[in-house]
């Protein structure tokens, strides 16, 4: 027995010294000792606690600083120019992968914004830009497997895209018509695919984030090699659903990535005023995960981080937290103003020199692979694409209204039946005031 409390001891020791960290610095591996979360240990030392960690006469030793002296460094691959700073960590992705990526975004900036102006015109009643965040998108999304399944908050429409979502199917979400998977009875932008496992999105603030790890957990119990990614932006990350998913997440060993869109506001409360701390990135290590903080504007730093956060969940059964540094260069929604919160001359300096697609366009043209007459050919493309599929969203008519009723029992309650008669006399007596004619005919 004392032999093998002296093995453990030992063992400890080794642990607490074992510090590793991956791509530059910048991913901590935090310390796996599943016998310091254990709540009492049968042995004890003059320089070993029962609970694990070592004894000290220091309180100053004792003591975790409120604030570091220095903050988490911020990944990247690609300087502001699209310039490769090391090429040691250039992905070299393919020529055909580059170029499907550049056109996704450059299709996204031109879809929201005829979305943005089909708001203010009348012809749909909501929506939210991605503008600036283009990379945390398609950087992320195309380091995944088609099985990993996503749980998104509500401004990833290019991870959705990446992998097959049509210009259609955003138009007959966003136009809420009788084409759109969830019948039309979501709010624009929630979007949502089974065949692609994304999971509708649900207005809410964080409440995609507890359901992510109890799925993860589903993968690891059923042998699966895949994973789950949650997105969610800094202004989510203050919920207390936050801490809870994380906290089950990094127990259980679920393999999910969550991945935190720092866009530097929540609507428009800015990050000085929602946390203290260096960031998100550092709330890793009090869970026991992982953590990486990256440049969300770089394409090339966003696949790298999330291809090596797939990798340590799918093969270590581990979570893994990334920050991914961006900056949100439109309203939070058509529902608000940047103007009255947000410094316009920052948000200019931004879209100048650190968009994401700039960048990625910067350094195709360095690769010789892209070039202003491309380029030209590529806007008038795609804005002849939505322009065609705005257009035939527009034209369908809304699902049936008793579609409303539909779904949310599997056998329909006598109260919701109840409820039900009762639209239908009150359009009989007031139909003419309602544009039913707008909506596909119900079975009544």
């Amino acid at each position: 027995i004392n032999m093998a409390m002296a093995g453990i001891v030992r063992h400890v020791s080794s642990l607490l010294s074992n510090k590793s960290s991956i791509i530059a610095g910048c991913i901590k591996r935090p310390l796996n000792i599943r016998l310091l979360h254990t709540s009492f240990s049968l042995f004890s030392s003059d320089d070993v606690s029962p609970r694990g960690p070592a004894y000290t006469t220091s309180m100053s030793g004792a003591c975790i600083p409120a604030n570091p002296e220095k903050l988490c460094p911020i990944y990247r691959i690609l300087d502001n120019n699209g310039k490769i700073l090391n090429t040691s960590e250039d992905p070299k992705l393919s020529n055909d992968l580059l170029l499907n990526l550049y056109e996704n975004m450059v299709t996204l900036q031109i879809m929201d914004q005829y979305l943005y102006r089909a708001q203010r015109m009348g012809a749909i009643s909501f929506y939210m830009t991605n503008f600036g965040e283009e990379g945390t998108h398609f950087g992320s999304a195309a380091a995944l497997d088609p099985n990993d399944v996503v749980y998104a908050q509500y401004r990833e429409a290019g991870v959705l895209m990446w992998r097959g979502f049509s210009l259609d199917d955003i138009m007959n979400q966003c136009f809420s018509n009788m084409l759109e998977g969830g019948k039309g009875r979501q709010m624009p932008v929630h979007y949502g695919s089974k065949a692609l496992n994304f999971h509708y999105i649900s207005s809410p603030l964080a409440t995609q984030m507890p359901q992510a790890p109890g799925y993860a957990f589903g993968l690891k119990q059923s042998g699966s090699k895949n994973c789950v990614i949650c997105y969610f932006g800094d202004g989510a990350a203050q919920e207390g659903d936050a801490h809870a998913s994380m906290n089950f997440a990094a127990t259980l060993g679920c393999p999910v990535i969550f991945m935190c869109r720092n866009n530097g506001y929540a609507i428009s409360t800015p990050i000085e005023d929602q946390y203290a701390g260096d960031g998100i990135v550092r709330r890793g290590l009090g869970y026991g995960m992982e953590a990486i903080r990256v440049d969300g504007n770089d394409i090339l730093a966003m696949y790298n981080a999330t291809t090596y956060a797939r990798k340590v969940c799918v093969e270590e059964h581990r979570p893994v937290l990334i920050e991914a540094m961006t900056y949100r260069l439109g309203s939070h929604s058509t529902s608000d103003d940047q103007e009255q919160y947000q410094d316009m001359e920052q948000v200019e300096y931004w879209r100048r020199n650190l968009y994401p697609a700039t960048r990625l366009k910067l350094y195709l043209i360095e690769k010789e692979i892209w070039d202003e007459e491309k380029e030209e050919e590529l806007a008038k493309r795609v804005d002849r694409e939505i322009k065609a599929s705005f257009q035939k969203a527009r034209k369908v008519k809304k699902s049936p209204i008793d579609e409303m009723f539909n779904d949310v029992y599997d056998v329909p309650s006598k109260r919701l039946l109840q409820q039900q008669q009762e639209l239908w006399n009150h359009l009989d007596k007031y139909g003419q005031h309602y544009p039913i004619d707008n909506y596909a005919p119900s079975k009544k």
